[in-house]
């Protein structure tokens, strides 16, 4: 027996409220944490510092890949100077050492700036898994103002606590705009 596209059910990927401010949308997400769900994500239109204390996001790892991208760039810089100055062409220019350590600090910092912004923004992408060109709220019409003006509150399904018309309940229970089931 063959299925269709058609007859298959879409999965669900979760719940989603709409809140017309940040303050909302912040209190929101605590009382979910509190409420005791673990797979919360939220969607605004600009960065807010208070939301993810309020998801408790861990700390990102960001800062150590640029530190250690800056410490390859400066081994990089140094050691491609140290070799091509004392192992591959040395050259005696008026009995200078071949190793000079002061002519090489300038051209090895800069090598560390380099490293480092390469690792920062490689970093950055892949942390925050893009490129993703398809997310299931995108699916939602209203989510189209996530871009501009409205903030979003998602309650994934593969929650541990997660049962549909218990987070629909929950999320109606902070007065949002609008709560949405979202499909994959």
């Amino acid at each position: 027996m063959t299925t269709h596209a058609a007859d298959r059910t879409p999965a669900l990927h979760g719940v989603l409220a709409e809140f017309d401010d940040p303050a909302a949308l912040v209190r929101a997400a605590g009382r979910a944490r509190e409420a005791g769900y673990t797979r919360l994500d939220a969607f605004s239109p600009y960065p807010i510092e208070a939301l993810s204390e309020a998801l408790r996001l861990p700390r990102t790892r960001l800062p150590w890949i640029v530190f250690f991208g800056g410490l390859t760039g400066t081994a990089a810089g140094y050691g491609l100077q140290y070799w091509a100055s004392v192992m591959a062409y040395p050259l005696n220019i008026g009995g200078r050492p071949f190793h000079s350590m002061p002519a090489f600090i300038i051209p090895a910092y800069e090598t560390t700036i380099l490293f480092a912004a390469f690792a920062a923004v490689v970093g950055m992408i892949m942390l925050n898994g893009l490129p993703q060109p398809y997310h299931p709220v995108f699916n939602v019409p209203q989510f189209a103002a996530a871009s501009s003006d409205r903030f979003f509150l998602l309650i994934e399904a593969r929650d541990p606590k997660f049962e549909l018309a218990g987070a629909r309940r929950f999320l109606e229970g902070l007065k949002p705009l609008g709560v949405t089931d979202v499909e994959e």
